[in-house]
């Protein structure tokens, strides 16, 4: 089932596809909560990891942690999550131009695999495809296969592939297919090609420090360079409550400016930048970095994330009960776990 065939299936209901026995009038009523960030760890990724000779804990500072579908089906039902949207973890599938096929043909592996799995669960999960970025050939051909052959809802990409940023005018024409598409884009970090590693605390874990810098990174290359007004039907994601956005919008809002005026780069409204983001919940949202996020986007553009299974379901558990709590005192509930998810999917209010 494709994208679009998908979309139709959902009607008045968001995943009414999901939620079959329901009709019309029910689907209205039924705000299912959907979790847009959370990765299942298959085989075909360990063992494309093995392919490529990449070292995840060596590369991330953290081991792969366990999943199962069991696992996960147990913590979606105990956190009252009706839906997930799987993709791949990280470390990103790519290690050099050298291996590039390796690549494609891992990329492949996994979205059949993922694509089986939510065949099998219809009801719980949908997937976005992961990319063998920054092969433009290799990835433009995995959309097309795996939104129109495997029920693709869209594509995950990494804040860089082998040192290629998001943003970059190499990575244009992949782009171009996904604006053609109105794809969601869900952004994932990768640790920068080159880091300091030894005798300093962040480059030990990656997730401390690394994550939320290098997604920052990837977010200001795609203001500066235009990106996201090229390109402005791609519905993007943004992970880990904005990482380090929130800070850089006045900062980089200035610099912009003045580099600008230098004739150093072309004129970036960084608020209508930002105002096109979706951003995901995962991490610590509440309360603090709830109001700080605020600061550069409002209560339409946020979606729930877990993360999962990368912090314990126990944990997540404590954090969402917190996060609950927060959005019933706000009366955001509905808004964050479904209303949003509507405008990204694309479904029939």
């Amino acid at each position: 089932m494709n994208r679009r065939e998908f979309l139709k299936l959902s009607g008045a209901g968001i995943l009414a596809m999901a939620f079959g026995g329901f009709n019309l009038t029910e689907a209205k009523k039924f705000s299912p909560r959907i979790d847009f960030h959370a990765h299942a760890i298959l085989p075909s990724y360990v063992e494309g990891l093995k392919k490529l000779k990449i070292d995840a804990p060596a590369e991330e500072g953290f081991p792969l942690p366990q999943w199962s579908v069991e696992a996960h089906l147990k913590f979606m039902a105990d956190a009252g999550i009706d839906f997930t949207i799987l993709s791949m973890p990280t470390p990103h599938i790519y290690n050099g131009a050298e291996n590039e096929k390796i690549s494609i043909e891992v990329a492949r592996e996994i979205n059949e695999d993922l694509s089986a799995l939510c065949k099998k669960y219809p009801d719980k999960f949908g997937f976005v495809a992961v990319l063998p970025m920054p092969s433009v050939e290799g990835s433009i051909a995995e959309i097309k296969y795996a939104t129109e052959k495997l029920g693709a809802l869209g594509v995950k990409v990494a804040s860089n592939s082998d040192g290629v940023y998001l943003g970059d005018e190499i990575l244009n024409p992949i782009f171009e297919e996904l604006n053609k598409r109105k794809s969601l884009v869900i952004m994932h970090p990768s640790p920068a090609r080159k880091l300091p590693r030894e005798k300093v605390v962040t480059g030990k874990v990656m997730a401390l420090f690394e994550y939320p810098a290098d997604t920052t990174r990837a977010v200001l290359n795609l203001l500066a360079n235009g990106t996201l007004e090229k390109f402005s039907a791609i519905k993007f994601v943004v992970p880990h409550c904005g990482s380090f956005l929130p800070y850089m919008k006045q900062r980089a809002g200035a610099m912009f400016q003045m580099l600008a005026s230098m004739q150093m780069m072309p004129p970036v409204d960084i608020s209508a930048g930002l105002g096109k983001l979706f951003f995901d919940l995962a991490g610590d949202p509440t309360p603090e970095q709830m109001d700080i996020l605020l600061k550069i986007t409002d209560a339409e553009h946020l979606i729930y994330g877990s993360d999962y299974p990368y912090v314990p379901a126990a944990v997540l558990l404590k954090k969402k009960s917190l996060l609950d709590a927060e959005l019933a005192k706000r009366r955001w509930t509905k808004k964050i776990y479904s209303d949003n998810a509507k405008k990204i999917l694309g479904a029939v209010q």
